[in-house]
């Protein structure tokens, strides 16, 4: 069994609070792609956590957890987030987590040139979280990537290493008259976060396949939405991976598998962190009301987010991008302040109306066209099943479902683990 949990947005839409609570019913959870550029948070019995690198199902006990080859990992950060875990009291060793060996690292010149290249920019910045992932992603399809399996190997690491900081020096010092960084500061970065993590590391390709020879529940973690997905969301203001769930087993190490379920997550309305287009933004006065009942606030970056109501032109593409079996629909009871819930229905292109998602310039200058729903102005936060919902929030539920054409499965109504219904 091979499930994809994805975000149909632009990312921050509770995938990792959908993991925590579905890897109940798994036996694996993998990442398998991005680096620490996004935050998934989650709420549980052992307390609030935010989690960059870490699938969301290392906070079970009883589920493996597997690091796939389409990520890429900054081994200083991912050192900083096992501490912290572990000083929580969560359990982190090799026969619970699994790191790929084709994992590309994200090296401190990879982050010192995504520095760099943001304030070059200036003005027309493309919103990067400054984690180095657009260099170190540029630098895989380069072939100038070092991998988490090359740890093991220090003689021939160190000699690859020589070739490729001559090279990046090239670009720091040519067109940024940055400070040059020298093969030894790399190569004891390396030994210093890398060596720790030598036992975790491993082919999971083969792992994933015996796995699913013993008849394994396998479920693929993604990461932001289908909004950044480099090929699909809305370039150039996307991550620069793949973030699609078509992408899952490529990306975990077993290209010849398929999906058998794909579970897409959304907000009950809409939020956004960076830069480029997003037709349905609020701003001002309501902005802010919105942005304060949903703490919306990047957890990777701290960043605010921006924020708009219900997006149906663009809800309706990433269902069909992500391939959607079913959806979940997070932080329901965010809007329980509302006497009238907007929603943005369609858009407005050159004086038309337009229900599709457009490309490039056409979504540049798309205005919104706002409908309005009722509100239920009380508190959802102890509902268990729909028949607990005030019709209101039942129909605002059954009118979304209706517009991106796709069955909502599950409904989120608070942070905690447990502040869920199930749509039998």
């Amino acid at each position: 069994m091979l499930t994809a949990i994805s975000g149909i947005n632009w990312g921050d839409e509770g995938k990792g609070r959908m993991v925590d609570l579905l890897s109940e019913n798994y036996d694996i959870v993998c990442r398998y792609q991005g680096g620490n550029n996004a935050g998934h948070t989650v709420i549980n019995d052992l307390g609030e956590f935010i989690l960059n690198l870490l699938p969301s199902g290392i906070l079970r006990e009883d589920v493996v957890n597997v690091m796939g080859s389409g990520m890429v990992i900054d081994i200083e950060h991912l050192s900083k987030e096992v501490a912290n875990l572990k000083k929580s009291g969560v359990k982190i060793s090799p026969e619970n987590l699994k790191i790929s060996n084709r994992a590309i690292i994200t090296m401190p010149y990879h982050v010192m040139q995504d520095c760099l290249e943001e304030e070059r920019l200036a003005d027309a910045k493309y919103g990067s979280t400054r984690r180095g992932i657009a260099p170190v992603y540029g630098d895989k399809y380069l072939k100038k990537g070092i991998r988490m399996g090359d740890l093991f190997h220090k003689e021939a690491l160190k000699k690859r290493l020589e070739g490729i900081v001559e090279w990046k020096n090239l670009t720091l010092k040519g067109v940024y008259d940055a400070k040059p960084v020298t093969v030894d500061e790399m190569y004891d970065w390396l030994m210093k976060f890398g060596e720790q993590f030598l036992p975790f590391v491993t082919d999971t390709g083969l792992f994933l396949t015996e796995a699913l020879k013993q008849n394994k529940k396998v479920m693929f973690e993604a990461q932001l939405g289908a909004l950044r997905d480099i090929d699909f969301g809305i370039y150039p203001f996307t991550s620069s991976s793949p973030t699609i769930a078509a992408y899952g087993p490529i990306g975990a190490g077993i290209p010849g598998k398929r999906l058998d379920l794909s579970i897409g997550i959304m907000k009950a309305y809409s939020t956004c962190v960076g830069e480029g287009p997003f037709t349905c933004e609020m701003f001002g006065d309501e902005a802010e009301e919105l942005r304060q009942a949903g703490g919306e606030y990047g957890a990777a970056t701290g960043r605010p987010r921006r924020v708009g109501p219900f997006d149906v032109v663009a809800s309706k593409y990433g269902v069909m991008v992500q391939g959607s079996d079913c959806l979940a629909i997070t932080k329901m009871d965010v809007l329980s302040y509302l006497d009238k819930i907007p929603v943005c229905v369609a858009y407005e292109v050159n004086g038309e109306r337009v229900d599709y998602f457009p490309y490039g310039e056409e979504l540049e200058i798309a205005k919104p066209i706002i409908e309005y729903v009722d509100g239920w102005k009380c508190d959802i936060n102890k509902c268990r099943t729909v028949e607990d919902l005030p019709k209101a929030a039942y129909d605002y539920v059954k009118y979304i479902e209706k517009a991106v054409g796709c069955p909502i499965k599950y409904i989120s109504v608070g942070a905690a683990r447990e502040d869920y219904i199930e749509v039998k």
